[in-house]
C-alpha cells in the first residue's frame, strides 16, 4: 500500500427519518441562542416554518439564496446576521443554501447548522465559493464547515424525480473524482465507492416512486458519503470545467454535472484505471459498458438532461469556456490538453454517449 495522509474533519452527523425533531438539541450543543434560518426564495414557506419550530431561538428569516454565491448576496445576509445579532446560521435547503451560510461564516465565523433537502453534500466540506463580476472563486477554510449536519430523508421528499436525480449524480461526481485525486487515500475510496455504490440503487427507485423512503434515506446516505470525499481529498478537471460552466455562463449548478461527469470520465480513463473499475463496479455496469458509459447511461435512462445544449449553453461559448477552464493549472490524471478539452465540451454540449 501506498503512504497516504488521512485528515478527519471536525464535524457532526446526526442522521436518520425524524432527525430534525433534536434540532432545539443541536442548537444548545453549540452554545448558541438566536439562530438566523436560510434559504432561497422557493423555500422561503419551509424556512419561516423552522423557524416556529425553534421558537424563541429564532433571530431571523433570510430567504435570498441563490446559485454560485453572488458576493452582493453574501455581504448582504452578513449585514442582516449583524442587524438581528445571530450567534449561529441554520442553512436548510441545497447547495445553494449551505454555500450562502459558509459565506456568513467565512465574513463572521458564525457557526453553521446545515439541513440539507438535496443531495449536493457541499454541507460536508470546508470549500466554499463566491462568484463576482462573472467569475467563481472557490477556497478551503475550516471556519465554513458546517458544525452540525442534520440528515432527515423525510425532508427530501418533496424534491422532485428530476431534480433528486441531477442533485444525486452531482454528488457521485465528488466521489468519482475523490478516487482519483492527487491526494486520495484508502479512506476516502472505500467511502467513495460506497456513496456510488447508494445513489446508484437509490435514484432509479426515487423515480419510479418519489416517496420511497428507504430510497429516499440511501440517497441521502450516498449523499453524505460522496460530501465527506469532497470535503477531504482535492478535485480535478470534471470539477473545474463544472465551476467554469456554472460561475461564467450561469448554467444550473447540478444539472452541468450531470451532463459533463460523464465526459471528464472518458477523458481520465486510460489515466485513472482503477478508479474506472470501482466506479463500474459500484453502478452495477454490465460487462463492457466503462464507468464513463455507466454514468451517462443512469442520467439518460432516468430523464435526466445529457446536453450542455439543452440546459442554456450556447454553442458559441464552448471556446471562450475552454480558456477559462485553462487559465488556473490543477491536478488531473490526465495532462490538460486544450484539444481534447475543446472536444469534450463538444461532445457534452451535443450529449454524446462517450465511446
Amino acid at each position: 500500500m501506498e503512504p497516504f495522509v488521512y485528515q478527519g474533519l471536525p464535524s457532526r452527523v446526526v442522521f436518520g427519518v425524524g432527525s430534525l425533531d433534536h434540532l432545539d438539541r443541536e442548537i444548545e450543543l453549540l452554545g448558541a441562542q438566536r439562530a438566523i434560518v436560510l434559504a432561497t426564495p422557493q423555500q422561503r414557506a419551509q424556512a419561516e416554518q423552522l423557524a416556529q419550530r425553534i421558537g424563541p431561538r429564532a433571530a431571523g428569516v433570510y430567504a435570498e439564496a441563490v446559485m454560485h454565491v453572488p458576493v452582493e448576496t453574501a455581504r448582504a445576509a452578513c449585514e442582516y446576521a449583524a442587524r438581528v445579532g445571530a450567534d449561529c446560521a441554520i442553512a436548510i435547503g441545497g447547495g445553494s443554501t449551505t454555500g450562502l451560510g459558509k459565506a456568513i461564516a467565512l465574513e463572521t465565523s458564525l457557526p453553521i447548522i446545515a439541513i440539507p433537502t438535496t443531495y449536493a453534500g457541499s454541507e460536508m466540506t470546508p470549500i466554499y465559493g463566491l462568484t463576482e463580476s462573472g467569475v467563481k472563486k472557490t477556497g478551503r477554510d475550516l471556519r465554513v464547515l458546517p458544525k452540525t449536519v442534520v440528515y432527515d430523508p423525510s425532508l427530501t421528499v418533496s424534491l422532485p424525480p428530476a431534480l433528486s436525480l441531477t442533485s444525486g449524480i452531482n454528488a457521485i461526481a465528488h466521489a468519482a473524482e475523490g478516487l482519483y485525486a492527487q491526494d486520495a487515500n484508502p479512506i476516502m475510496s472505500l467511502m467513495a465507492e460506497e456513496g456510488i455504490a447508494a445513489l446508484g440503487r437509490a435514484l432509479p427507485g426515487i423515480r419510479r416512486e418519489a416517496q420511497d423512503m428507504e430510497a429516499r434515506s440511501d440517497a441521502l446516505y450516498g449523499a453524505w458519503l460522496c460530501g465527506s470525499v469532497l470535503g477531504n481529498v482535492g478535485m480535478a478537471l470534471h470539477h473545474k470545467l463544472c465551476h467554469t460552466l456554472g460561475g461564467s455562463f450561469n448554467l444550473p449548478h447540478a444539472e452541468v454535472h450531470t451532463v459533463v461527469l460523464p465526459h471528464a470520465l472518458a477523458y481520465n480513463a486510460a489515466s485513472a484505471p482503477q478508479a474506472m473499475r470501482r466506479i463500474e463496479r459500484a453502478l452495477k455496469a454490465p460487462e463492457g459498458t466503462t464507468a464513463a458509459q455507466a454514468v451517462f447511461d443512469l442520467a439518460r435512462d432516468n430523464g435526466a438532461p445529457v446536453a450542455l445544449k439543452d440546459i442554456g449553453m450556447q454553442a458559441a461559448d464552448l471556446d471562450r469556456a475552454c480558456d477559462i477552464a485553462l487559465q488556473t493549472p490543477y491536478p488531473n490524471p490526465r495532462p490538460l490538453e486544450r484539444a481534447a478539452i475543446r472536444a469534450l465540451l463538444q461532445d457534452a454540449f451535443d450529449g454524446a454517449r462517450p465511446d
